[in-house]
């Protein structure tokens, strides 16, 4: 545990192995509780940019952050945006998800185990996830929770909340748990808990977290100067599955399908993958940091090529229909 954070940046060993050395410019477009920042800091990066759309992140750092002066500069926002914040990167790292200091504070609501209202808004304003439980039709909230969350049980789910919220709105993490706990079966020790997928669903739509990390990634795109270094950690697979194939579909290779064919011109490519497999937490790191159990890390360099625009069907990036937001 670090000074700077409450938690431990998961797969940050394997991060500064595959891209270092780090040096120049880098953008930490998951702040949180900083941990990234500080290695690569720490590591030799000239600067880095830590974003966050989170108030409370930079309330947290306010501690540490004075010990590296004009090598560190804090930018509240999403990473989306990151190109509007800074161009010519060296850099770019995106840990996903919801991070260790929201889930441990009841308050925010992002946790099934702790008591608290039902909020779990990652900037802290804007349509509550007791909001979308409140409001949302039955098929809105099934369509959530089985594209956001793959629960399977989610016409089950929904149909039970609508019934519990007539009785009574829903306002708090534990009775919506608790909602959900009746639909399924008891767990069996060593599987997660019932809530898991549909806490993860409504947290999702609540921020937008696949649309944020759709334009986060071709934000990176027009952020990085040749060279740079994208660093990607996903935590499920619909995340590592929208990673995967944008980084495919950028640094995609045409080809002949046989060779007596035309030959085919190679469109330019955006993005040169390191690995075609992720990677993934090795046993220390297992047994240091249970949290790192599903991460996956993938790791691209920046071609000269021009950024365009991918399409967000054809990244598998799930949608479903329109909720009040």
């Amino acid at each position: 545990m670090s000074a700077g954070g409450p938690h431990i940046p998961v797969l940050i060993g394997a991060i500064l192995k595959a891209c270092g050395p780090i040096e120049g410019r880098w953008l930490d477009g998951t702040f949180g509780a900083g941990g990234y920042t500080k290695q690569l800091l720490d590591a030799g990066a000239d600067h880095v940019m830590g974003v966050d759309r989170d108030p409370l992140a930079f309330e947290m750092a306010a501690p540490w952050v004075g010990e590296y002066g004009d090598r560190l500069s804090l930018q509240q926002g999403v990473f989306s945006r990151m190109d509007e914040y800074a161009q010519g990167l060296d850099g770019v790292v995106l840990d996903l998800g919801v991070s260790s200091m929201q889930l441990d504070l009841a308050e925010r609501g992002f946790s099934f185990m702790r008591d608290g209202p039902l909020d779990m808004r990652m900037s802290q304003d804007g349509p509550s996830a007791a909001d979308i439980v409140n409001t949302a039709s039955e098929s809105e909230l099934a369509n959530i929770l089985f594209h956001y969350g793959e629960e399977r049980a989610s016409r089950r789910i929904a149909t039970a909340i609508l019934r519990e919220r007539t009785m009574e709105p829903i306002t708090t993490t534990l009775r919506l748990a608790g909602i959900i706990e009746g639909c399924l079966p008891r767990s069996k020790p060593g599987q997660s808990h019932p809530a898991t997928r549909s806490f993860q669903a409504i947290r999702i739509a609540v921020n937008d977290e696949y649309g944020e990390l759709f334009r986060g990634l071709m934000a990176a795109e027009r952020a990085l100067k040749p060279g740079g270094q994208l660093a990607v950690v996903t935590f499920h697979s619909v995340e590592d599955r929208m990673v995967k194939r944008f980084l495919t579909a950028r640094a995609g290779k045409g080809g002949n399908a046989n060779r007596y064919a035309p030959q085919i011109e190679v469109e330019p490519t955006q993005f040169a993958v390191r690995s075609r497999k992720a990677i993934g937490p090795d046993a220390q790191e297992l047994e240091d940091n249970p949290r790192a159990r599903s991460a996956k890390l993938r790791v691209a360099v920046r071609t000269d090529a021009p950024a365009g625009e991918v399409d967000a069907k054809s990244i598998g990036m799930p949608t479903v229909g329109k909720v009040k937001r």
